[in-house]
């Protein structure tokens, strides 16, 4: 059996596996093989390895120092298939850049600069530079504190990540298609990318209200075909070729808000309704609210404030604020607050 240093951690609302690049195989083919083999893939439960049979928690943060003078350190995601053997690194997570931080201070490439601590990190996948600000008291990462957020039970430290650069991270372009509405399969939706690529559906064209639990939602299988027939075209418009077997873009139903926030959705990963909502695809809604003409425009019943965007979703809300830090759109930059923690720390055996 092969021993490899890990640790398990939760950030925002996803839960996966942390590992240094100096302790995995240079070569990727073999660097995926062990990815997998230490999550289990290829099992619905992954139940020989340490991946937790959802697409929330089967994921892989790599992690190392970086050499870029704009920041301290390198982040690679995977997101990783449960039951086929597939290892996808093109899209970022947010969720999990959450942890990141205070991964790289406890495992000692980053130093303490007092009682906060800002960790300047570069994600591989998508080229992007965010600023996570850690709390640092006496010295070490806190992870205890008074913040809550949606569909994470408890409270504990915040963390604030601002995305310096997430204009067009795949495509180059806020919107890869050169238009703010398309329409696939004659229903209406908005491609933008701004931190991760995403589809945004008008939900009555596909005669949902947009309101509906994920059971509903996946239980229906015509609906997620034609989600599923949406997404794919939607790719193909936005340059990413065939995304039949990627994970990008990711179709989001929208509808209006009813709970005093900016607008509602519902996100899917892409093939299952996530039961809260995405760092990256809560960045890239709220920039909806401000392309004129998008689908989320229409149902905007107030003015927009870009320092308090709320999304409404299954479990909550998610709170973004936007700042124009140059020209439009390439000067546009999202900040959020999260939480994290440390869940274990040790060694994972593989064959």
């Amino acid at each position: 059996m092969k021993k490899i240093p890990c640790m398990l951690m939760r950030g925002g609302t996803s839960k996966g596996v942390f590992l240094l690049a100096d302790d995995l195989p240079q070569n990727i083919q073999e660097r995926d093989e062990l990815i997998l083999a230490i999550m289990g893939s290829g099992h619905a439960l992954q139940i020989d390895g340490i991946g937790g049979g959802s697409p929330q928690t089967s994921k892989v943060a790599i992690i190392s120092r970086s050499p870029h003078p704009d920041a301290d350190i390198d982040y690679l995601f995977a997101q990783v298939s449960i039951t086929d053997r597939i290892v996808d690194t093109a899209p970022n997570c947010g969720n999990i850049l959450c942890a990141v931080g205070s991964y790289a201070i406890e495992k000692g490439l980053m130093p303490i600069t007092g009682e906060t601590t800002v960790v300047r990190i570069r994600n591989i996948n998508t080229d992007t530079f965010v600023n996570s600000t850690i709390q640092t008291p006496n010295g070490q990462v806190r992870y205890e504190g008074d913040t809550t957020i949606a569909s994470v039970p408890g409270h504990a430290a915040p963390i604030s990540l601002t995305f310096l650069n997430a204009c067009g991270t795949k495509t180059g372009k806020l919107l890869p298609t050169g238009r703010a509405i398309d329409i696939f399969d004659g229903v209406e939706v908005s491609c933008i990318d701004m931190a991760m690529p995403v589809v945004l559906i008008d939900a009555p064209q596909l005669n949902k209200t947009g309101y509906e639990t994920a059971a509903q939602l996946e239980s229906d299988k015509e609906f997620m075909q034609r989600l599923e027939s949406i997404r794919c075209q939607a790719g193909l418009a936005m340059g990413l070729g065939d995304v039949s077997q990627k994970v990008i873009p990711k179709p989001v139903l929208v509808s209006p808000a009813i709970h005093g926030g900016t607008v509602n959705v519902r996100y899917f990963m892409p093939h299952k309704c996530h039961g809260a909502l995405a760092v990256t695809g809560a960045i890239a809604i709220a920039t909806g609210t401000l392309i004129n003409n998008s689908v989320v425009k229409r149902y905007l019943t107030k003015h927009v404030d870009m320092q308090h965007i709320s999304i409404e979703h299954l479990s909550g809300n998610f709170d973004v604020s936007l700042s124009q830090q140059g020209e439009f759109p390439l000067g546009l930059q999202a900040s959020i607050i999260r939480t994290a923690r440390k869940l274990f720390s040790g060694d994972v055996y593989v064959p």
